[in-house]
């Protein structure tokens, strides 16, 4: 193909992910550089046949000119990258300077908003992504199997989980878990326990969250694999049993090679999936107990009096970079088995 065909073929995808992706990442790190700009007060002094007294007051007029003038805001550098509500420079490092024990510093590390949204962040994808795939595999196997008659019916039910939208799902999960709600009456008929609820405990919510998140993604790796498993060769298969493989082995030594890179494939886009993590945080009304890097985002432009652009912004790019680190190992390995192939 000539230069000039493969330019015009390309530049649609590059113009749209120019616009659509470098320029709407670019203005957030721009943004995340800057602070909203303090309110313009002004002192008055109202004096009566009592004497006089001073009132101070916010100057509206002043602080919208202000805020037209400079709709970025005010410069701030990296200053909101270090400050408390996100990596916690000072916080942490008096932490570590003290002589604190292990359990300590995780705790008071927990206590930081920053660090505590991080933590569940990175629980909630290292134990759901492997559990999707784990659980997305075995029904894949199970789909696979079953006679072709009653395929279809068995496929609808296993994808409908991944059908309802997440924050209705959870909105269900959260009604069924109350106290009055199929799941949380049984639990407390189970232990005996009046008090009993899972919305009360961190831990148990926690927990909730993630049986939350496994049931609603596990449809996803189901789907992937089982499309892999139409691809399988029959010759190897068939191979296998002649010589006597168990199916065990025939999976061990046949199935997962061949479904190795869709295997990949799916880690890659439930680790994106899982690390930004939101709905099931607003539709359990759990952020009491855990918060999410993403939810931090939506409570600074929708949780305060004012919103706080640079703040949001700056976590999203250490969302981003967040994103980057996890992926980078799977995204080197790739690479590497592919450069391998090639050779």
């Amino acid at each position: 193909m000539r230069h000039r065909d493969f330019a015009a073929f390309i530049a649609p995808s590059l113009i749209a992910m120019f616009l659509f992706i470098v320029l709407p990442v670019g203005s957030i790190m721009v943004q995340s550089l800057f602070v909203e700009h303090d309110q313009v007060l002004v002192t008055t002094k109202n004096c009566g046949p009592f004497g006089c007294k001073e009132e101070t007051r916010v100057d509206t007029q002043a602080t919208e000119k202000l805020r037209r003038e400079e709709p970025l805001g005010k410069f701030n550098g990296l200053g909101t990258y270090f400050n408390r509500a996100h990596l916690a420079i000072a916080q942490v490092g008096q932490i570590f300077s003290g002589n604190h024990g292990f359990g300590d510093i995780v705790s008071r590390l927990y206590d930081l908003p920053f660090y505590k949204a991080l933590s569940f962040t990175l629980v909630y994808t290292f134990l759901v992504t492997p559990l999707c795939m784990v659980s997305g595999f075995l029904v894949a196997l199970g789909v696979n199997a079953i006679p072709r008659m009653i395929k279809g019916p068995v496929i609808f039910l296993s994808l409908l989980p991944y059908i309802i939208t997440p924050l209705l799902g959870s909105l269900i999960l959260f009604w069924m878990i109350n106290t009055d709600g199929v799941i949380g009456a049984t639990l407390q008929l189970i232990f005996n326990d009046p008090e009993l609820s899972l919305k009360a405990s961190p831990v148990l919510t926690w927990v909730t969250l993630i049986v939350y998140g496994v049931w609603h993604m596990t449809p996803f790796a189901f789907v992937v694999f089982y499309a892999g498993l139409q691809t399988l060769p029959r010759d190897t298969i068939e191979s296998a049993m002649i010589d006597g493989a168990s199916r065990w082995e025939r999976i061990r030594n046949v199935v997962i090679p061949h479904l190795l890179p869709l295997a990949t494939f799916v880690a890659l886009i439930l680790m994106m999936d899982n690390f930004r993590v939101f709905e099931p945080i607003v539709g359990f009304s759990a952020a009491a107990n855990a918060t999410s890097l993403s939810f931090a985002i939506y409570n600074d432009l929708n949780g305060q009096t004012d919103q706080l652009f640079g703040s949001a912004s700056a976590t999203s790019v250490l969302t981003m970079i967040g994103v980057i680190i996890l992926l980078l190992p799977v995204l080197v390995r790739t690479w590497r088995d592919f450069k391998g192939r090639a050779r």
